[in-house]
């Protein structure tokens, strides 16, 4: 009976055209955002972006003190949403981003509004700490992973809550390959089997068997470099997750402003492009009235999975060009929250991959 539901589903989807998902790509699965209280045009930004839900994700919403930047929710024991982010100070533009700190914002739904609740570490640092990205831990313990200004620093704690504790900079073993900007951009998550994987912005795949500093060892060249047909252009940001029994990867093109989309059976090798990601030029980030807006960077993507599925990503947004962003001028940055269909997206990636299984020289796709 598997085999005959097998043959019907590649059946079925290698009739083309009559399958929507042949032609469907990551971008393709956002949905329709719901509106918390009402779509504003008095707030900050430029009129480019488009009346706006102030209350959606993490933002100074009097745009006054603070420009927020990454992202990374994590839903707690509690029933709340804790999202994860870097902070500094609005009057110094963009530019300020430098001087970043960890924060720690709560919300009652996925969507927000986030209510700041402070620095991640006042006692370490000052609580510097830029690229924050976060993680459930097997033992159900938490960490945070910070780089860029910090050499991929890593944080513990019990509580999503705090108090966080410094367990020191991740370790790198090039295995032969190239080392360079392993600890910049960083995205990890833990595999199945209680491995770390992390994905820097160089695109090699490190892998930890030692727990959360490492050291983890380089797994070959960058992938970035060579997976057939993916835009090698100024690539940075990944973010990478495991659903539907793929490993998935979004990447951003920071001069193209698009994003691309992969996928791997095994996290480590067989990365396969899979299109477009993303494009903030795109009318994929609209609410449930039809309402389209348009940020002219969308960035650090994140992704909250529940149920097994992608259901929302994150992105750190700004209105303008960085360099646009003075300070003290009505522009800056925040983090929005977009629902997704990921259940939809492993659906039909499932089924791309029953059709290549089907194909000549095709091969099963295993996952640990």
């Amino acid at each position: 009976m598997k085999t005959f539901l097998k043959l019907f589903a590649v059946m079925s989807f290698a009739a083309g055209a009559s399958s929507p998902a042949a032609d469907k790509t990551l971008i393709d699965y956002f949905l329709p955002t719901p509106i918390h209280a009402r779509l504003e045009s008095n707030v900050w930004g430029a009129a480019t972006v488009g009346p706006r839900d102030a209350q959606n994700g993490l933002e100074d919403t009097t745009m006054k003190q603070w420009n927020y930047w990454d992202g990374q929710i994590i839903k707690g024991p509690d029933g709340k949403y804790h999202i994860f982010a870097s902070r500094w100070d609005q009057g110094n533009g963009h530019g300020g981003w430098g001087r970043s700190v960890a924060v720690h914002a709560v919300s009652d739904n996925p969507a927000g509004p986030y209510i700041d609740k402070g620095i991640c570490w006042p006692d370490n640092q000052g609580g510097k700490g830029h690229n924050v990205t976060a993680a459930v831990l097997p033992d159900g313990r938490y960490a945070i992973l910070v780089s860029d200004t910090r050499p991929g620093d890593v944080f513990t704690s019990s509580s999503l809550d705090g108090p966080w504790a410094y367990q020191g900079p991740i370790q790198v073993d090039a295995n032969g390959f190239n080392a360079r900007s392993t600890t910049a951009n960083l995205s990890f998550l833990v595999r199945p089997d209680g491995s770390y994987l992390i994905v820097p912005r160089s695109g090699a795949i490190m892998l930890s068997t030692n727990g959360i500093t490492g050291p983890y060892k380089i797994q070959g060249p960058s992938v970035f470099q060579n997976t057939p047909g993916l835009p090698n252009i100024n690539l940075e940001d990944p973010v990478v997750w495991r659903s539907g029994g793929l490993y998935h990867i979004v990447v951003n093109s920071f001069s193209t402003r698009k994003a691309y989309h992969l996928t791997s059976p095994d996290g480590v090798t067989n990365w396969t492009f899979r299109g477009l990601a993303y494009d903030p030029t795109s009318n994929f980030v609209r609410y449930t009235d039809g309402t389209v807006n348009h940020w002219n960077n969308m960035e650090r993507p994140g992704v909250l999975v529940e149920n097994g599925h992608v259901a929302y990503f994150t992105f750190a947004v700004i209105d303008v060009p960085k360099g646009q962003d003075r300070g003290n001028d009505e522009h800056g940055s925040k983090v929005i929250v977009v629902p997704f269909d990921g259940a939809a997206l492993d659906r039909d990636m499932q089924l791309q991959n029953l059709l290549i299984r089907a194909q000549p020289g095709g091969s099963p796709a295993q996952s640990p």
